[in-house]
């Protein structure tokens, strides 16, 4: 996929930011995800995972909609949650979308008024994105997208059962996952999350 494709907004951010031609993960990746496919993307660090994610989740649901989220994104951690934030920042200029991150840090009541105000994209840690589910604190019924982001730390601290949950809750939604590397974790993990998806190895 040529970025020649892509929304006005994402083809003047990438103007300004310098980059012109998709990076070989974007060319191979782009495309199917804009079709709708589920994967598991596997690249090593500074492949261009995480810019693909932020293009493809701009890319579709282009402008603010309603108060549900549409897309949900997992993280490791606060840090990594506030990064990933600022990074779709400076991408999404020239379009009026909504993101925020929860965390376990942050009062859990503040976050459940932040989050009724309305949200486009949610970056959430999966222990407290799964405690706010469970107080009917985020809508999940509009979701268009969930992804995990450098997926690595999912075999951590009991996050593996918290995101395998959260589709048991969402209906007809288009799956990501990115890593640097796959191993066996994640092919058993995919006999019952994703069992249908593509996956792509650079």
């Amino acid at each position: 996929m040529s970025f020649k494709k892509l929304i006005e907004p994402l083809k003047d951010t990438l103007k300004t930011k310098g980059i012109e031609t998709p990076l070989p993960l974007q060319k191979k990746i782009l495309s199917r995800i804009k079709g709708g496919s589920s994967m598991y993307v596997y690249a090593p660090k500074g492949s261009g995972k995480t810019s693909s994610m932020i293009i493809s989740v701009i890319q579709k649901l282009k402008n603010a909609h309603e108060d549900a989220p549409r897309a949900l994104i997992f993280v490791k951690d606060k840090q990594t949650a506030l990064d990933l934030e600022l990074e779709f920042n400076s991408y999404k200029r020239g379009t009026d979308l909504r993101v925020y991150c929860a965390y376990d840090e942050k009062n859990i009541d503040d976050q459940r008024d932040e989050i009724y105000y309305g949200t486009d994209i949610v970056i959430a840690t999966p222990k407290r994105l799964n405690r706010l589910f469970y107080l009917n604190s985020v809508n999940l019924n509009r979701l268009q997208m969930c992804i995990v982001d450098d997926a690595e730390f999912l075999f951590r601290n009991n996050n593996l059962a918290e995101v395998t949950r959260t589709p048991e809750s969402i209906g007809k939604c288009q799956y990501l996952v990115f890593a640097e590397k796959t191993d066996a974790r994640y092919e058993r993990w995919q006999d019952t999350f994703m069992y249908n998806a593509e996956t792509v190895k650079m």
